[in-house]
């Protein structure tokens, strides 16, 4: 029914259901049928958000019913990465990421494992590992343990995460330094075993940058050449309303698709805010001193920068749009603006406006503008 949405059968029934409803209910006279951002982009990619504990564990049900009302796909915040899921040697966490699983699955939704493999936010024990014997262990077993217990329920997963530097080198982490390039390819194989059917991503921020591009282009053809099994790559999309490269975005679009792969923008939110010394990225290693004139709209957004945020998500979903064959999944990284982690990076305190909800959670004028794109003509 959905050319891009290629879920497992455990999954199917749910989202069919769920789906059926959602579109079963009669619009009010004088409104367009479409209702949700789901509803009005089901034939062209998934629509999906970041999830938080608090959602996961349903405390605010505004937002419970913004969540299964708006979008079809989920990722895990934070709950996932192995800083929480193992935090010591021999122990492993999976409260949480229980609860997220079976979420997706009651609600029918697309549900996005992030992330195996990652330099940053790693337990104590396993960034001070020096032994390349112990790290391979430590990679395999959390691999083994975390992709073996979620198979058959994950869609897709985040295998590695932001492996290359802005010049589109290898990053010189624990992982390269101790175990070489092979890493990659040995998270990818073993994710694979572990989870044979779920859809293996590579995911990074400015990989629609040239030289980054360039670097993740590099680095996917090896694993095919290699024989490893990679389905896409993740654009993350932390991007600004000041500084927004269309021509580079489709570029990227076209030439990873030209690998065989699909595309999804998986981490996507656009400051408002002014960016200290042009930073570019994601790196959450990153911080720099607070300051007012950092925090203009420290109350409230003016409305002149909404119609801007507005046009700014217009042109980019126009541009999806025009590249839907290629798309697999757009993801916000968050539900509304008091969720997002931009209120924190790279300055903490500031109050951001990146998402199509407000802090009420309300929809502001962005959502009405990607909303706008699929129901006028």
């Amino acid at each position: 029914m959905k050319k891009s949405m290629n879920y497992h059968k455990i999954a199917k029934p749910f989202y069919s259901a769920f789906l059926f409803c959602a579109l079963s209910v009669s619009p009010s006279v004088g409104q367009n049928k479409i209702q949700s951002l789901k509803s009005a982009y089901e034939d062209d990619f998934l629509i999906g958000t970041a999830l938080g504990t608090e959602h996961i564990l349903e405390r605010n049900e505004k937002a419970n019913r913004l969540i299964k009302r708006e979008f079809n796909a989920i990722t895990p915040e934070n709950i996932m990465k192995s800083q929480i899921i193992h935090p010591t040697p021999n122990h492993y966490n999976f409260d949480l990421s229980d609860k997220y699983v079976e979420y997706g699955l009651k609600n029918g939704m697309y549900i996005v494992g992030h992330t195996l493999i990652w330099h940053s936010q790693l337990p104590a024990f396993a960034g001070k590992i020096k032994n390349a014997d112990s790290l391979r262990i430590f990679m395999t077993e959390h691999i083994n343990t975390v992709a073996g217990r979620y198979a058959g329920k994950i869609n897709s997963w985040d295998v590695v995460n932001e492996a290359l530097n802005e010049d589109g080198t290898l990053r010189k982490s624990v992982f390269l330094n101790n175990l070489g390039e092979d890493y990659i390819k040995n998270a990818f194989d073993l994710a694979a075993k572990a989870d044979p059917h779920a859809a293996l991503y590579y995911n990074d921020y400015n990989i629609e940058q040239p030289a980054k591009r360039k670097g993740a282009i590099e680095l996917i053809r090896k694993l095919q050449a290699g024989g490893t099994k990679i389905d896409g790559v993740g654009i993350q999309g932390h991007w600004s309303i000041h500084k927004l490269n269309l021509q580079e975005i489709e570029t990227s679009i076209i030439e990873f698709s030209q690998l065989g792969i699909k595309v999804a923008f998986t981490e996507l939110d656009l400051s408002v805010l002014p960016n200290p010394w042009d930073l570019q990225g994601a790196d959450v290693n990153q911080r720099f001193a607070e300051s007012p004139a950092m925090n203009p709209y420290k109350d409230s957004l003016p409305d002149s920068i909404q119609t801007v945020l507005a046009n700014r998500y217009t042109d980019l979903f126009k541009l999806f749009l025009k590249h839907r064959d290629k798309i697999s999944r757009v993801t916000f990284w968050g539900v509304d603006d008091s969720h997002s982690w931009l209120n924190g990076f790279p300055i903490r305190n500031r109050t951001n406006y990146p998402l199509l909800f407000d802090r009420a959670l309300e929809p502001k004028k962005a959502y009405q503008a990607v909303i706008n794109l699929k129901t006028t003509k």
